[in-house]
């Protein structure tokens, strides 16, 4: 029977198992997260920056944080894996994201992306950023996305689903939509199945918490 579970193992790490699963899922980034995964049974394709490569069973892959990435079928193969979740402390993501070249744009944008990631529920205009940023809109949203793999946009929508599934952790669905930033109900459950391949819903019955 295809299946996911969440387990929270404590504040830093978090477990995702997935059972003969079916879905695939679009661009997106862990921030601050360093993602490992164990393939059980099946294959799965992994799309690492723009470049795809397949895993089979007992094969293992590892995803830096800030860097884009897809999960997608191969065929119509169902998949099972393990996927562990850490998050980094701050020294820690520097040290990644410095293994990697962003020509600069990480220094300029950071403090950006850290304003997001901790207040994505705020509206925050894509003029607001450039003027927070000191650059020109369209140039902001260009060295975002070079550096963090995202438009501001894209991450804020990702970050609004992150804060939304820590919410529910505790809360009802209907109690969550507007403390994560969505405009009513339907656009949450929307943006949240997009990134996360569950409704709010679903998601909550997923989640286990470990004593």
């Amino acid at each position: 029977m295809s299946e996911i579970s969440y387990s929270k193992k404590n504040d830093r790490i978090e477990c995702v198992r997935y059972k003969e699963w079916r879905k695939s899922y679009p661009p997106h980034t862990h921030t601050a997260h360093m993602t490992v995964g164990y393939i059980e049974e099946g294959r799965v394709c992994i799309v690492l920056n723009g470049e795809a490569k397949i895993y089979g069973a007992g094969e293992r892959f590892q995803i830096p944080p800030n860097t884009l990435h897809e999960i997608k079928t191969v065929g119509d193969e169902c998949y099972s894996m393990v996927v562990l979740c850490t998050a980094l402390e701050a020294d820690e993501i520097v040290a990644e994201d410095c293994a990697r070249d962003y020509e600069g744009a990480v220094a300029r944008l950071e403090k950006l992306q850290k304003s997001i990631l901790e207040n994505p529920e705020n509206i925050y205009l894509i003029e607001q950023m450039a003027h927070d940023a000191c650059i020109s809109p369209f140039h902001m949203i260009r060295e975002f996305k070079k550096a963090f793999g995202l438009t501001p946009h894209q991450f804020q929508m990702q970050c609004k689903v992150r804060k939304a599934q820590k919410l529910l952790e505790e809360r009802p669905a209907a109690e969550v939509t507007f403390d994560a930033g969505f405009y009513d109900q339907s656009h949450m459950d929307r943006c949240f199945k997009k990134v996360v391949g569950l409704s709010p819903k679903e998601y909550k019955r997923a989640v286990k918490t470990d004593t």
